[in-house]
């Protein structure tokens, strides 16, 4: 029986990513949505390419441009209009605007394949409610989180039996580096990750590790873990993507090449497997695996994310919403790389402790943190002038 597919993010790297699998699937997954920001020119080539029913598009000029040029698509500005049809959703949006998508596919009891971590993160005391809706479900495609799914699956995801969950970390392209070594860094040594090749907010997440933290909290809500029973560990090589200890000691670990195909693959065949291999590894070349532990001084964001993680209540919506506000800045070059956590954190210390009841709670944490952050941001820009990029 074939998938009908939606792709929310489909322009993006994990969006481009998913439409290979599709393509290497032979017709046993159809898209029958999309949805985009701004990207005119891919998009065209993608509605050409899949010929799905529903399009939804943020830019009005470019939705206006393709409706005329496809006239028997259906076009929307919503993109939570992507959901209706499908039997998986793609959340590949970048940032809290993917919250619409994961609200409504919960809602609607479809499977949700989720690359948004944020949504999760900002939402979970909204979201994990709708997780209970008849047929709704998550299957993670961070390659992490995909990871834990795995390895959960294979020990009988009996979750009394688990004694601790690890995230492994790349470490970025400034492990081992001093804050000394970082205090002039600019965006393109910042972009420049050493396995994965990402969008820059989540290439400069990782820079930071605020991508690990963000993702610890997601675990969390994901799998309901504590955090004190959620490790990270740095593993330069990316090959082992995470791992679960048990209460016997034995561990559990997937392993495979880095391409988030696989996890992707996962997510749309779950609970198959693909019948095409992505990110298979060679055992006759492979020399070495290394871990080690995070630098937590240098790299502040982690343990911001784990202090939010453990307040609860809307802390990491106000987290997430302020690094989406300190990313943007760093890139535009208003503020330095260091002062990413410096934002981060005179954010969260700010926080009003607000319960999250409703998606409308979301939406004013959300607002709220942002205000704060542009303002902390802007004092950066103006004490130290424009920081080259």
């Amino acid at each position: 029986m074939t998938v009908k597919v939606a792709l929310a993010g489909c322009t993006g790297s994990i969006g481009r990513q998913t439409l290979d699998v599709v393509a290497a699937s032979e017709g046993r997954f159809d898209v029958v949505a999309l949805a985009a920001a701004s990207n005119e020119t891919l998009l065209r080539e993608q509605i050409t390419a899949h010929r799905p029913s529903t399009v939804s598009v943020v830019d009005d000029a470019v939705r206006q441009r393709l409706a005329a040029e496809f006239p028997r698509v259906s076009f929307s500005a919503d993109v939570a209009d992507v959901v209706a049809d499908a039997d998986v959703v793609v959340n590949a949006v970048v940032g809290f605007a993917g919250l619409p998508v994961t609200i409504d596919t919960l809602r609607r009891g479809k499977r949700l394949a989720l690359a948004n971590k944020e949504s999760l993160i900002a939402a979970g005391p909204v979201v994990q409610p709708l997780r209970a809706t008849k047929g709704a479900q998550i299957v993670p495609v961070d390659s992490e989180h995909c990871a834990l799914h795995q390895c959960l699956r294979a020990g009988g995801e009996v979750r009394r039996e688990v004694s601790s969950l690890q995230l492994t970390a790349s470490g970025g392209p400034f492990r081992g580096k001093s804050l000394d070594d970082l205090r002039r860094v600019n965006v393109s040594e910042a972009l420049t990750h050493p396995t994965w090749s990402m969008g820059p907010k989540i290439t400069v997440d990782s820079s930071t590790l605020m991508n690990k933290g963000l993702e610890v909290i997601e675990a969390h809500e994901l799998f309901g873990v504590g955090y004190d029973r959620i490790d990270v560990v740095v593993h330069p090589q990316s090959i082992v993507h995470s791992m679960v200890t048990f209460t016997d000691g034995a561990t559990v670990a997937q392993l495979s090449m880095p391409d988030m195909r696989l996890p992707i693959a996962y997510a749309l065949s779950f609970p198959d497997r693909f019948d095409v291999p992505f990110g298979g590894v060679d055992w006759t070349t492979l020399r070495r695996l290394d871990f080690e532990s995070p630098d937590r001084a240098t790299f502040r964001c982690l343990d911001l994310a784990y202090a939010a993680g453990r307040v609860g209540g809307s802390a990491p919506a106000w987290l997430s919403a302020a690094n989406e506000v300190a990313v943007e800045a760093f890139l535009a070059g208003r503020i330095s790389w260091l002062q990413i956590a410096e934002v981060n954190d005179a954010t969260l210390q700010r926080h009003d402790g607000a319960r999250l009841a409703s998606v409308d709670d979301v939406l004013a944490a959300d607002a709220r943190a942002r205000q704060i952050a542009r303002g902390i941001a802007e004092t950066f820009t103006h004490s130290a002038g424009t920081v080259g990029a």
